[in-house]
């Protein structure tokens, strides 16, 4: 679930609070007072006594802001408008509950990161970021998110918020290096109706929102062509996500964001026995 207030359930953080956990080797910048010399005296080797923490949440959202996620079709909000409102909403309730949020944004400018904060205030900063986000060019997410798993040590919940038109074996990479690093993962997978429908009465002009390319083609004679290629496209990415032990929800921009956000948040609370 996305946190409770403190103490209120065990963090899968690695502390050096009462709770014995486990040992690992040591390695150049950990904290020498923690090194085990008994387990020295038995081994010859340097071990790191580390601890369960009782403490609260730290989770982080990462919102891509690619060219591709500006797309709407009809009236319509775009596919980022509606991953800003599902992003506010979550860093609103995880500071609602105690819980530390960040957020980092996916841009063709490269990377923006916002640490994670329980302060109350930092909701303002959240919200001024996506307020100023736009949809503009390509953007790397694999990169972004190679670059939040080393940069955040203790294990968090992240949430990926994008319609991942990414190499998939890329993206397969990056939520592996999540996964590794005992990330948490949560994903939620934006489209537009238009995009799995793909249904046109005209020739149409399709434009590159990444680039520069424009097509001008009968939709009818592509149409097979594209739902198969889109077929493999969600398959893969549906993959990728229940390989690194993601939770994958696939979003449609015409369904009700409260809802998405409600059936996340029923499915992640803790199990009755």
């Amino acid at each position: 679930m996305l946190g409770t207030v403190s103490g209120r359930h065990k963090s899968p953080h690695r502390g050096s609070s009462v709770e014995f956990a486990e040992y690992r080797k040591y390695v150049p910048g950990d904290d020498t007072r923690r090194l085990d010399w008994r387990a020295y005296a038995r081994s010859d080797r340097f071990y790191i006594k580390e601890f369960e923490a009782e403490t609260n949440l730290r989770a982080y959202i990462v919102i891509d802001s690619s060219g591709s996620m500006g797309f709407s079709a009809g009236d319509r909000m775009s596919k980022l408008d509606y991953a800003k409102r599902i992003a506010s909403s979550l860093a609103y309730l995880t500071l609602q509950g105690g819980d530390a949020i960040g957020l980092s944004r996916c841009a063709e400018s490269g990377t923006v990161n916002l640490p994670a904060r329980r302060n109350p205030s930092h909701l303002e900063v959240i919200l001024d970021l996506l307020e100023n986000t736009k949809s503009e060019g390509p953007a790397s997410l694999p990169d972004t998110l190679h670059e939040l798993a080393e940069k955040v040590r203790q294990r968090a919940l992240i949430i990926i918020i994008s319609d991942f038109f990414y190499p998939p074996n890329e993206l397969r990479d990056a939520l592996l290096h999540l996964r590794f690093n005992k990330h948490d993962i949560a994903a939620f997978h934006l489209l537009d109706p238009q995009e799995i429908a793909f249904e046109f009465d005209r020739p149409q002009r399709f434009v590159d929102l990444e680039g520069s390319e424009v097509v001008i083609a009968d939709p009818n004679t592509i149409a097979d062509r594209y739902k198969s290629a889109l077929s493999g496209f969600l398959e893969a990415t549906r993959r990728n996500c229940m390989d690194s032990k993601s939770d994958y929800h696939r979003v449609l921009t015409d369904q009700p964001y409260d809802e998405v956000l409600a059936d996340f948040l029923t499915a992640r609370l803790p199990k009755k026995r």
